[in-house]
C-alpha cells in the first residue's frame, strides 16, 4: 500500500557528493518506484533560527522559512532521516529543525491544567533513522549504547507519537570502499520500495 514518506537530510554541510544525500535519493528513488509518494527536505537549504526560550517554544509562531516543513511533517505517514553522528549524536542543526517543527499544537497538546500527560498528535506514524559514523556501528551501539539516537528516539519521536523508529547505521564511512558504499546505496533503494 504506498505510503506519505517524508526524507529529512540531516546534514549540515550542502556539498552534494556527501553520502547522506546519496542515501536519501537511493531510498527516494526506490519509494517512487515502488509507487509511494515522498517529499524531500535538505536542511542545508534551509533557514533555522535557534529557539531561545520555553515562551516561544509554546508560544511563537513557526518561522516562515519551516512552515511548509511543518505541514510535511503533519502530511507524513512515514519519516527518513538521514544525517551523519557528531559528537555522538545528532547535528546541532537536526535538533534545531526538530525543536521548531515539533511544537505544541504540530506534533503535540499540552493536557488541560491537572488532566495527566501531553497528548501525542503525530500516533500512527513510523520513522527510520540513517546514521553515518566514523567508528564502527557495532562500537557505537555495544559501547555507547547509542545514546544520541536513542534520545532522539525516545525524547522527541516517541513522545510525539511516531513508532516504531525502526535504524539503520552505517559505520567506518570514511574508510568504506566504493563497492561498500554501492552496497549501502542499494540498501536504501530496498529499504525505500518497502517503505520501511
Amino acid at each position: 500500500m504506498p505510503r506519505r514518506i517524508l526524507i529529512i537530510v540531516g546534514h549540515p554541510d550542502p556539498f552534494p557528493e556527501r553520502l547522506c544525500r546519496a542515501l536519501a535519493s537511493a531510498y527516494a528513488d526506490g519509494a517512487e518506484r515502488a509507487g509511494h509518494v515522498v517529499r524531500k527536505i535538505d536542511l542545508a537549504s534551509l533557514d533555522i533560527p535557534l529557539l531561545r526560550t520555553m515562551q516561544e517554544f509554546e508560544h511563537g509562531a513557526i518561522p516562515d522559512s519551516l512552515k511548509e516543513a511543518a505541514e510535511a511533517v503533519v502530511w507524513a505517514e512515514h519519516f527518513v532521516f538521514v544525517f551523519p553522528l557528531w559528537l555522538g549524536t545528532v547535528p546541532a542543526m537536526l535538533k534545531a529543525f526538530l525543536e521548531q517543527v515539533m511544537r505544541p499544537g504540530t506534533a503535540f497538546a499540552y493536557p488541560a491544567k491537572g488532566e495527566g500527560f501531553a497528548k501525542s498528535l503525530l500516533r500512527g506514524r513510523s520513522a527510520r533513522l540513517v546514521v553515518t559514523m566514523g567508528m564502527p556501528a557495532a562500537i557505537y551501539r555495544i559501547w555507547f549504547l547509542s545514546h544520541g539516537i536513542a534520545g532522539m528516539r525516545r525524547g522527541i519521536l516517541n513522545f510525539v507519537g511516531i513508532k516504531p523508529v525502526r535504524e539503520t547505521l552505517f559505520g567506518a564511512v570514511a574508510s568504506a570502499s566504493e563497492a561498500k558504499r554501492a552496497k549501502w546505496i542499494g540498501q536504501m533503494r530496498v529499504l525505500g520500495e518497502r517503505g520501511l
